[in-house]
């Protein structure tokens, strides 16, 4: 007989990536209400991550980017989010699976949450929806910003 447990780390984690999914289908329905933006750090080498050549070159491990005035085509998929974002100009489209996700903001709220990544959050069987969906253009460039201030310290 198998010795089993129930690893409640890894529940929490999983339903706390719910909380980012659901906080991005509501910015791909209705865009974002008033000052809410979100900062989304992921790592930039997960195998099912989309990202250029050249931002992985620029960010091999992670990267932070944000949402707020400055996105296009915010799609909320089953396993993964995309968006179309400008980089010194040029426009790009990132795809981010939610495993990818090590770090959720959103400053106006004064709420964020940390993941550790450990392993995959999310498998086939798990489907949010069967389509993504899309929210309205922005022109405005991305800005990649350092995150360091928004982390909790540790003594």
């Amino acid at each position: 007989m198998k010795d089993l447990e129930i690893n409640y780390d890894k529940l929490v984690e999983k339903s706390l990536k719910h909380v980012v999914i659901e906080s991005l289908k509501i910015a791909a329905d209705e865009g974002l209400p008033g000052e809410h933006h979100f900062y989304i750090t992921f790592k930039t080498n997960h195998p099912n991550a989309r990202v250029s050549a050249q931002l992985l070159n620029q960010y091999p491990e992670d990267m932070t980017i944000v949402l707020q005035h400055q996105f296009a085509n915010l799609m909320v998929g089953s396993t993964y989010f995309e968006v179309d974002l400008s980089f010194g100009g040029i426009p790009q489209t990132l795809r981010i699976p939610y495993d990818a996700i090590t770090y959720f903001a959103d400053p106006y709220a004064k709420f964020a949450l940390s993941f550790s990544n450990g392993e995959d959050m999310f498998t086939s069987d798990d489907v949010l929806e069967d389509e993504p969906q899309e929210v309205k253009d922005s022109d405005q460039s991305a800005v990649v910003v350092s995150i360091d201030e928004y982390r909790k310290k540790h003594a």
